[in-house]
């Protein structure tokens, strides 16, 4: 069974390797294993300040603070995907990855996990991912701009007023069917759903640029 996550990275600050997880109920989660004894750590990343949530249950003198604060600053950026387990050599054992049934791909996960595996997501991912590997935020913003100035139906709804996030929606819905290559849009709750797939890998907003953008054009700037 795959779970969605991105790819593992490799710690300098102590033996450990770390990938991001898409939960089910929402949100994401860093999952931490150790290279040189079997010891993991799962700690999720809050919504709201994009951190991870440090409890007393994690062990410091085997996963130390620095090692959360590298892990978020080597992942962010990288998108999901659905991949298969993690597996940690330690002496001869091999330890593997069993966290997050939460976080398994089925059909019964919600929108923002399905749409990992949409041709959108995967269109967005390859035409804007850098030679890292990670999503390059300023480069998406500014193609997404540069549709919207060029766009009559989207000068038509900053002229009626419409909602910054109703023009966002219209603005990602168009550029992922085109990135595509698809006629069919996505529908408001597949579109909402990417979105936040997107928005999700990049705590601080993967939209940021587009949302001042069209805040501008609906205050007449």
């Amino acid at each position: 069974m795959n779970i969605i996550r991105t790819k593992v990275v490799e710690l300098e600050v102590a033996p450990v390797v770390a990938y991001k997880i898409k939960l089910r109920h929402g949100g994401s989660g860093i999952k931490m294993h150790r290279t040189d004894q079997e010891a993991t750590v799962f700690v999720e990343v809050s919504t709201r300040t994009g951190d991870v949530i440090i409890d007393g249950r994690v062990d410091q003198e085997v996963f130390p603070y620095a090692a959360f604060d590298e892990a978020m600053e080597q992942l962010a950026g990288l998108p999901y995907s659905a991949r298969g387990k993690v597996k940690i050599m330690i002496s001869d054992d091999v330890e593997e990855e069993e966290v997050c049934a939460d976080a398994q791909v089925g059909c019964d996960l919600p929108y923002a996990a399905q749409m990992i595996e949409s041709p959108e997501f995967k269109s967005i991912v390859d035409r804007f991912s850098d030679e890292n590997g990670k999503l390059n935020y300023a480069l998406m913003n500014k193609q997404f701009m540069q549709f919207a100035q060029t766009s009559k139906v989207v000068s038509e709804m900053v002229g009626r007023r419409e909602s910054e996030k109703d023009i966002r929606l219209f603005i990602l819905k168009n550029r992922a069917a085109f990135l595509a290559n698809k006629r069919e849009h996505l529908s408001d709750e597949e579109t909402n759903a990417l979105m936040e797939a997107l928005d999700e890998i990049n705590p601080r907003s993967a939209f940021k640029e587009l949302n001042l953008y069209i805040r501008r054009r609906l205050g007449g700037r």
